[in-house]
């Protein structure tokens, strides 16, 4: 079958607004507002279901591929 790659949130903290949505959205909680400045993701955590991405009025948050 190959290798399948994995997904995961990131999110570019310079663009982050820190509004909170992908927080709230985090089915597994991972997404966490740090310092009330910008958005992170534990990637070890995350299962890449691309809730936050969809959510970010910023545009912040984007999927990208584990290496």
């Amino acid at each position: 079958m190959g290798n399948v790659k994995r997904r995961h949130a990131a999110v570019e903290r310079g663009v982050c607004v820190a509004c909170g949505s992908c927080e709230d959205v985090c089915p597994r909680g991972v997404v966490k507002v740090m310092k009330g400045s910008y958005a992170a993701v534990d990637i070890s955590l995350c299962i890449g279901c691309g809730r936050c991405e969809m959510v970010c009025p910023a545009g912040a948050v984007t999927m990208e591929v584990a290496e």
